[in-house]
């Protein structure tokens, strides 16, 4: 038995440590998002974070994740924004229109959003630098990095509301 924290949620998983992470996410946990690509960890498809860090989970044992905080994307967007059930990556991929056939789309917004978590205003070489190894077969990279672009304007806007909704209550 193997005890994960997947999407906020402690889990108990009647699994071999050594079955890659992916497999227990998909097979054991039934969260089908996460999707298998290449098996490899070249393609991107299977990114999930673990501890915030994007890791492709089909090269990653399940005991990596004993003691860490999984996220799929199932739960990107807890405890975001209790206004949208979305991530502003989510709603950023959506206004855009990014996924043409949509298998890669979950890694590759789990990948986007660990970039916007670490730099909140990225150029597009840091977008790039961080999207490497996520391939989108359909060729959408450019609506990616414009959603990238959009998430980050929204996640700044959020957090200025943030502080400025915690100065208005200290001056109360």
């Amino acid at each position: 038995m193997v005890q994960i924290t997947l999407n906020g949620k402690i889990m108990s998983l009647d699994a071999d440590p050594a079955m890659p992470l992916l497999y227990a996410i998909r097979d054991i946990a039934q969260l089908t998002g996460t999707k298998f690509g290449c098996g490899l960890g070249l393609c991107g498809a299977c990114t999930v974070h673990l501890d915030g860090q994007a890791i492709r989970s089909c090269v990653t044992p399940l005991s990596a994740a004993i003691d860490k905080r999984v996220t799929t994307i199932e739960g990107l967007a807890n405890g975001i924004n209790v206004e949208t059930p979305m991530h502003p990556v989510q709603e950023a991929w959506l206004d855009n229109k990014v996924p043409q056939c949509g298998y890669c789309q979950p890694g590759q917004m789990m990948s986007a959003a660990a970039l916007l978590a670490s730099n909140s205003a990225p150029t597009d070489d840091d977008i790039d630098t961080a999207m490497q190894g996520n391939i989108c077969r359909c060729g959408t990279y450019p609506r990616i990095r414009k959603a990238i672009k959009q998430a980050a304007k929204t996640l700044q806007s959020n957090q200025s509301n943030a502080v400025n909704a915690r100065e208005q209550e200290v001056q109360s």
